[in-house]
């Protein structure tokens, strides 16, 4: 028998990129050695420290029961104080903070949360793919607005119509911004505030990129803004910051109610982390972050490596600001598929094409950092020999 697929899941986006991990895995399985600049998963390990505080922890038999429900206090105190230290920001650990099962899970729940059949929430073009799937799941409507280079791909509110603001119920921004690594500053978060308090909008900062900032620049927390709380929330990961990606764990922070809602939907979800892990994220939070400095000097010594040797095969490009990402446009007369269809078979080169992202990225190609610099400079004069910059 074959079961048909709910109207919920009929509705979910199809995945992009799906086609692009096929096509580089068959070229690998011809011998090609392929330099994958397309993906987004870190590529550096875990911190010792972390590493070994969730080794100790598992031996811990009372984590080996059910964690309570809403995750152990002492993550949720961890991640104050974080707060804290980092942004100057006071958080209440338990009605301000939800334990997230990584963010990419926060970010799909969210909307489950705060909108109905119908609703329409605001989303950036380009944006992560899949603030899309919450949307979808909920059977809300999109609105979408615009990064444009020209506004140095922030939101230009003045530019989203009155009827879409009103209507609209939740929004999504995400800075450091993936893909175009533009970071955003106090006065944009400011002028945020007031719009979604103008507008009765939900604000949902995606900060996965948070440690991320280059050129001695520490990226700015939607939450240092006044008022931020009483508009939104704001959601970190500990994937990039503490290259903890497969361990799964993240937080929300901010708005009372919507933390409420966040811990409501898992409670019909889950039974909270492991507790090994939050005892190690917990760690990650509070313990020595000499490794996240490195890892942003890494970061930024890659950047530079993958600028430079862009810039010496002619290709005009503009350094990142944020995130392991590059921002690069096309050259005339390819869209971005094309284009990455090229780097992918000519010179077995993956970079992931800006139509991806949103109808707005058409144009540009995104670069992740993800490799060590002579890798990043190989792929440059591999792109360069295709005689495509003029």
């Amino acid at each position: 028998m074959r079961f048909e697929q709910s109207e919920a899941l009929k509705r979910l986006p199809e995945q992009f990129f799906a086609s692009l991990v096929g096509k580089t895995q068959a070229l690998k399985r011809e011998g090609h050695d392929v330099i994958n600049l397309g993906q987004g998963n870190p590529d550096q390990p875990t911190p010792q420290n972390i590493v070994k505080a969730v080794q100790q922890a598992a031996e811990n038999p009372d984590y080996h029961k059910y964690s309570p429900f809403r995750g152990h206090s002492f993550l949720k105190e961890a991640v104050a104080k974080f707060y804290m230290r980092e942004y100057g920001v006071g958080v209440d650990p338990e009605t301000e903070v939800a334990v997230l099962f990584g963010t990419k899970t926060g970010l799909v729940e969210i909307s489950q949360c705060i909108l109905n059949a119908g609703d329409s929430a605001l989303l950036p073009d380009p944006g992560y793919p899949d603030y899309m799937s919450g949307i979808a799941l909920a059977d809300a409507k999109p609105h979408f607005f615009p990064l444009l280079e020209k506004n140095h791909f922030l939101p230009d509110y003045d530019g989203i119509s009155d009827e879409a603001l009103n209507l609209s119920k939740l929004m999504f921004l995400n800075y450091p911004n993936n893909p175009t690594s533009a970071v955003a500053t106090r006065e944009f978060f400011d002028e945020t505030v007031n719009v979604a308090k103008k507008h009765n909008i939900c604000v949902v900062h995606d900060f996965a990129y948070g440690a991320i900032g280059f050129d001695g620049k520490k990226p700015t927390s939607f939450l240092e803004s006044e008022g931020a709380k009483d508009v939104g929330i704001e959601m970190y990961t500990l994937s990039k910051t503490y290259n903890m990606a497969g361990w799964r764990v993240g937080f929300a922070v901010g708005n009372p109610s919507v933390i409420d809602s966040l811990n409501l939907i898992q409670d019909h979800l889950y039974v909270s982390l492991f507790g090994a892990v939050q005892e190690a994220a917990a760690e990650a939070l509070l313990g020595d972050q000499s490794a996240v400095n490195e890892l942003v000097e890494t970061y930024e010594t890659r950047r530079n490596a993958l600028v430079n040797a862009a810039q010496s095969v002619g290709w005009d490009v503009t350094a990142p600001k944020g995130t392991f990402f590059a921002w690069f446009k096309v050259p005339d007369g390819y869209t971005s598929e094309e284009f990455a269809d090229l780097l992918l078979n000519e010179a077995h080169v993956v970079v992931a094409p800006g139509k991806g992202f949103g109808e707005t990225g058409e144009g540009y190609v995104r670069i992740g950092l993800l490799d060590e610099p002579e890798r990043l400079e190989e792929a440059m004069e591999r792109i360069g020999r295709l005689g495509v910059f003029k």
